[in-house]
């Protein structure tokens, strides 16, 4: 006789193959599922290292063997992470105004995270929808779920200008606090630069020098294959 004792859900019974029934988990798909992707993972524990004190090309080394990244990968996360820090000045007035609040406000974790997904958005050649959708995963990852949906309404915002419209929007007028800002050099280091280089040119082509990324030399062993970057 089958059992028809009331309240008893029918998902505790086995299958007709058997086998125990299987358990729902109270996690939603999405959260489940969610993790870092390398790359980014890697960056972002560089601009947290940095800022607690730590030299980026002393911990960037070390960040790639731990995190086992080469070739291509390698070189994605060293333009994610050291050009994020080289405009730092100009994302942070770029979030401030997308987030609709001072960055101090907003938690060093979740605005590492921001300043990531900017530059993807607004300097690297990452899709809009691919730049957005890892950092929110990265922010769910290393943040909390929560920080996801704050994470994601802020880079859409950003998504919807590109960096030359953004400057318009965030730069002081004119002088040396928008040659600061847009260089993300302190102002004095600009004021420097303007009194040493008069008579040598422009001061905003001058003041790119230092905002240009570096140039890497690599060589591969007979035999060995680079790997490929992230999609």
């Amino acid at each position: 006789m089958a059992d028809r004792t009331p309240g008893r859900d029918r998902t505790d019974r086995a299958d007709r193959g058997g086998h125990p029934p299987r358990r729902r988990s109270s996690t939603r798909p999405a959260e489940r599922t969610r993790r870092a992707e390398p790359t980014r993972a890697a960056a972002y524990h560089l601009l947290r290292a940095v800022e607690e004190g730590a030299y980026a090309n002393l911990e960037l080394p070390k960040l790639l063997r731990r995190s086992h990244l080469a070739g291509r990968d390698a070189a994605f996360t060293t333009e994610l992470a050291f050009g994020t820090l080289r405009h730092r000045a100009f994302y942070d007035a770029v979030i401030a105004v997308a987030a609709d609040r001072p960055i101090t406000a907003i938690d060093g974790r979740v605005l590492d995270v921001l300043r990531l997904g900017a530059h993807q958005l607004l300097a690297m050649r990452v899709p809009d929808h691919a730049a957005v959708d890892q950092t929110v995963g990265l922010a769910r990852a290393v943040v909390s779920q929560g920080a996801g949906g704050f994470v994601n309404a802020v880079l859409r915002r950003i998504s919807e200008g590109d960096r030359e419209s953004w400057l318009v929007r965030v730069r002081p007028p004119g002088g040396v606090a928008a040659l600061a800002l847009e260089y993300s050099h302190p102002e004095w280091v600009v004021t420097a630069l303007r009194g040493a280089l008069v008579g040598h040119g422009p001061p905003p082509r001058r003041s790119t020098i230092n905002s240009k990324r570096s140039c890497a030399l690599t060589t591969t062993r007979p035999g060995s294959r680079s790997s490929r970057g992230p999609d």
